[in-house]
């Protein structure tokens, strides 16, 4: 199998399942208990509080573990907005995951007014834009780091800048970019950050939500006091465990380990163009996150394609795992104004530590041959 759908989920690092195995057979103490055996416990969560943070560049105390993604940004945006009862309009933009767009939704239902911010050809934040529609009257913003189907990279420093400055509280969705970009909460002039283990090789049902000193936040969970009364439950322990090593080894990745998944997928890109008529890269004219390929194969279905690939051992998508299963198209390759032809036939590799150059070399020698038959078939 070559597994290039690493936006959806990554294969947690051994070290990951090694550290976990302890807390899911003998150490399976709740951490909350006083006496000795949980207390052991709750040292192992602060000590993953304490990597998680050094890779957010955080203090502990800022970090709220959560069961991943979703959760860490539906407790950003209703949390704040729990304690903001005079302002009610909302700002985001129109490439935003599913978790943040479902959430805008229901609180449109809600009575809140949302503005959505367009993007450009490549997808990046029409900055005119955002600055007309967050003003004095926004109580909230949240953006997209890097966004998960194009990899395209936002210039969060200076849009949150814009929403901070109107005195809006700022939510930055990391999850796509934690471990393969810096993510330096001090210098971003925002107040919640949220990311997911699973994203940077640890486990699945472990996430967190950065939250600035001194923002107010209200928890969505109620129940025990835990996490400081944010997120009431018993913790996962196996999973913040794990989530702490891998944030640590991301936080030790260099930048030659980084550097080589970027050269894998641009060779990938390279030799697609190259090979396979009626291709493109959508947002290539942006910066991206250096695992990710978003390539139209003008005319074809996506799904048919990934069928192909599939039959062939070959893991890819056709955007976001939270869509999967849709027949429509890319909101987020819409919002960027791609003609139907391109829109419809666009597939998503995206790339890890994992993959070889030999696996860039089996997909290229396999992908044009899949494209003439699915081609032949259709025309």
């Amino acid at each position: 199998m070559i597994y290039l759908d690493n936006n959806a989920t990554t294969q947690p690092l051994p070290e990951v399942v090694e550290a976990m195995l302890p807390f899911l057979r003998e150490q399976y103490a709740n951490p909350s208990s006083v006496h000795q055996f949980g207390q052991a416990v709750r040292f192992a969560v602060e000590q993953a509080r304490e990597k998680v943070a050094a890779l957010l560049h955080a203090a502990p105390r800022e970090v709220v573990f959560t069961s991943g993604g979703t959760e860490s940004i539906n407790l950003a945006i209703r949390g704040t907005l729990a304690l903001e009862p005079k302002k009610r309009q909302v700002v985001t933009t129109a490439v935003e995951h599913s978790a943040v767009l479902r959430v805008m939704e229901r609180l449109t239902e809600e009575g809140y007014r949302v503005d959505y911010v367009g993007v450009d050809g490549e997808g990046r934040v029409e900055m005119a834009e955002w600055a007309e529609k967050v003003t004095s009257e926004t109580a909230l913003v949240s953006l997209l780091h890097a966004n998960n189907e194009t990899g395209v990279v936002q210039d969060v420093q200076a849009l949150a800048a814009v929403a901070a400055s109107q005195g809006a509280i700022v939510h930055i969705d990391a999850v796509q970019s934690a471990g393969k970009l810096p993510i330096p909460v001090g210098e971003w002039p925002a107040h919640l950050v949220s990311i997911a283990a699973h994203k940077f090789h640890g486990s699945k049902g472990a996430g967190a939500l950065y939250v600035r000193r001194r923002t107010r936040i209200a928890g969505m969970i109620l129940g025990g006091s835990q996490e400081r009364e944010l997120r009431g439950g018993t913790e996962n322990v196996a999973g913040i465990v794990g989530m702490g090593v891998a944030a640590d080894a991301a936080n030790r990745r260099t930048n030659d380990s980084v550097s080589q998944v970027t050269s894998l997928r641009d060779a990938l890109e390279r030799g697609i163009l190259e090979r396979i008529p009626g291709t493109a890269v959508n947002g290539a004219g942006a910066e991206r996150i250096g695992n990710t390929a978003n390539i139209s194969f003008e005319g074809l279905e996506a799904e048919a394609l990934l069928i192909l690939l599939s039959e062939q051992g070959v893991c890819a998508s056709a955007g976001s795992a939270c869509s999967s299963g849709s027949l429509e198209p890319s909101h987020v390759l819409n919002a960027m104004g791609l003609p139907q032809s391109r829109t419809h036939g666009a597939l998503r590799f995206s790339l890890s530590r994992f993959n070889t150059p030999d696996e860039i070399d089996r997909i290229l020698a396999l992908l044009p041959g899949l494209v003439s038959r699915l081609t032949a078939l259709t025309h």
